[in-house]
């Protein structure tokens, strides 16, 4: 093999393998758009919803309640994320009351109702209702619990009061875990 069909060979292969460690960092970084804005499974859950235009009520109350460094934490952590629209069907002040500092306990059992401990993806919760004969529970980092349930294709969330939450958006992963946006806000 002469010089030049070495130089040649040497730069192909290290193109090669530039364009395959690109198209792994590309795999690995798979994103799911939430809210107009790209989540990144590189970041962590509250650098990705700040991002998301449909989320800045969560955020707000995250922010409110004393959360933030929580979720910015290792975890891992599954979240069952409100959108605005979800807050906005809870009744008239509900928001701007929870949000006060002196109801800040209650902001956070509320909070806390939304997240699981452990990364449960959409696929593993589908499994456990189907393992469950149409339901399943998990207990909520604020101690009680979430049912499960799937209807056609969908998979939906009953809280303690028996309001139902559909799934609208699985399996956003996060660098501590993943995100399930959901259109109703879960009450313990």
């Amino acid at each position: 093999m002469n010089k030049l069909t070495k130089i040649v060979a040497l730069g192909v292969f290290s193109l090669s393998v530039m364009f395959a460690g690109t198209a792994m960092a590309q795999k690995k970084e798979k994103t799911v758009m939430v809210g107009g804005a790209p989540m990144y499974p590189t970041k962590n859950i509250v650098e990705n919803a700040v991002n998301s235009k449909d989320h800045t009520t969560l955020v707000a109350a995250v922010k409110a309640a004393g959360l933030v460094e929580t979720l910015s934490s290792k975890g891992p952590f599954t979240v069952f994320a409100p959108t605005n629209a979800a807050f906005d069907k809870l009744p008239k002040g509900t928001v701007e009351t929870l949000v006060k500092p002196e109801n800040k306990a209650t902001l956070t059992k509320i909070l806390t109702y939304h997240v699981v401990a452990g990364n449960h993806s959409a696929k593993s919760i589908w499994a456990a209702v189907a393992k469950g004969a149409g339901k399943a529970t998990f207990t909520t980092v604020q101690g009680e619990k979430l049912t499960f349930w799937t209807k056609g294709k969908d998979l939906y969330v009953r809280d303690a009061k028996g309001n139902d939450a559909k799934v609208t958006i699985g399996d956003v992963n996060q660098s501590n875990g993943v995100i399930h946006v959901i259109d109703a806000v879960l009450m313990p």
